[in-house]
């Protein structure tokens, strides 16, 4: 366990730019991944196959130093020291390792105050009730009894001007979905950027209710990125998709991203390449 004290000296001794936290030696931004279970659908919440698939697109941007965690949570918490930004990819309404001790609160806690960047990905935009606050203060929206999950067909092909949408292309899917987050009066620090929902599908006009990404500049200064999609691995396989996800990810770790989007180049075979092994479910029996 890091001392925490210690650890806030580190990060305060770092070099800040922008707002963003910077190392010395290159871009160092860490992978979460969440279990995988071991009997399911091929791709379905593999949040290790896309954490991996995240580190390959990432090592396509010169300077960036992507670190996977494999399972939940590091065995040494010292991976922490000097990133930039941390991406969680994992289950949420509390199975989410991070929330498992209070040492581990106090260390993501750590994390936000020394300015470093936190995305969360497809469930884990999700927190416990009891950790409403942190979710407003660390990703700038909260999932609550309002909120609302599901499965539809979705068209994204208008997005607003900003660092994290540049080169950012259309893309359709039918896709897990959470929306209707509580977000902050005014939408204060908040910027949407892409939408779903079952009525107006991607477009803007589905309003607060249907944003599932946006970009948040916080309080302490430093930036969070959340996406509430990806909930199979074939997402992946989109573009515009990816595009967004990565600049999404770099935008947190205050790096700058080019006009024309990071680099996130990869065809089907590339992305399915990273899928984890797994044991299909037995058929449910027919109904007669």
């Amino acid at each position: 366990m890091i001392d925490r004290s210690l650890f806030l000296i580190f990060l305060a001794g770092l070099n800040f730019a922008g707002g963003a936290l910077f190392a010395e030696q290159g871009a160092k931004i860490v992978l979460i991944a969440g279990q995988v279970k071991p009997v399911d659908k091929m791709g379905h919440h593999d949040y290790l196959g896309g954490c991996r698939l995240m580190k390959a697109l990432l090592k396509q941007t010169p300077g960036v130093e992507p670190v996977l965690v494999e399972k939940d949570w590091p065995e040494d918490e010292s991976v922490f020291e000097g990133t930039k930004a941390v991406v969680f990819y994992t289950d949420g309404a509390g199975k989410q390792a991070y929330f498992a001790t209070p040492e581990r609160v106090a260390l993501v806690q750590g994390l936000v105050d020394g300015g470093v960047g936190i995305v969360s990905l497809h469930q884990a935009v999700e927190y416990p009730p009891e950790f409403a606050a942190q979710s407003m203060a660390w990703i700038g929206g909260v999932y609550n009894a309002l909120s609302s999950r599901g499965h539809w067909d979705s068209v994204h092909e208008s997005f607003p001007e900003h660092a994290v949408t540049r080169g950012v292309v259309p893309w359709a899917i039918n896709d897990g979905w959470l929306n209707r987050f509580k977000f902050p009066i005014g939408m204060k620090g908040v910027t949407p950027l892409a939408w779903s929902g079952k009525v107006k599908l991607g477009a803007p006009e589905g309003g607060a209710a249907d944003v599932v990404a946006w970009a948040f500049e916080r309080a302490d200064g430093g930036r969070s990125f959340s996406f509430s999609g990806l909930d199979a691995h074939s997402a992946w396989e989109r573009e515009g998709m990816r595009c967004l996800v990565i600049n999404g990810v770099l935008w947190s770790a205050g790096l700058p991203i080019p006009e024309g989007g990071a680099s996130c180049e990869g065809d089907k075979a590339f992305v399915d390449s990273f899928l984890t092994p797994r044991t299909a479910p037995p058929p449910k029996p027919v109904k007669k």
